[in-house]
């Protein structure tokens, strides 16, 4: 059992398990019967989403200090207390179940997901590839 963090509307890897969308906003011109179907997401949960000003600050981060000045708002985003109970839960759970969190990035490394990534390592919580 683990936890996998993907690019959402990708194939799912085999036994996956549920897929969780970290994004604000749904995909845009899918029917909500077909987020599941069209690999985009089971579950919504925008909670662990930047919020859309830090979000925008990610986007037009062009530079090392101008990203990592992003992942310092987006942390303590984070660690709130509704945000951080939401990863502790999901760094449990992967120790018993297999689930994925992803949003829409193609490039990781410039994306929230990356930081929700090391967020949950550092929950010790199980994560695959």
């Amino acid at each position: 059992m683990s936890i996998r963090i993907v690019r959402l509307g990708t194939p799912r890897a085999t036994g996956e398990g549920l897929r969780i969308g970290t994004v604000r906003r749904p995909p845009r011109g899918v029917p909500k019967t077909e987020f599941a179907s069209q690999n985009w997401y089971d579950v919504w949960y925008p909670n662990l989403a930047p919020s859309v000003e830090t979000m925008k600050q990610a986007q037009e981060a062009e530079t090392p200090a101008q990203w990592n000045a992003f992942v310092r708002k987006f942390k303590a985003e984070m660690a709130e207390a509704d945000a951080s109970r939401s990863l502790d839960l999901l760094a449990a759970l992967s120790h018993g179940t297999s689930l994925a969190v992803g949003c829409y990035c193609e490039d990781e490394s410039h994306c929230h997901r990356s930081v929700l990534r090391a967020l949950l390592a550092e929950r010790g919580a199980d994560i695959a590839g």
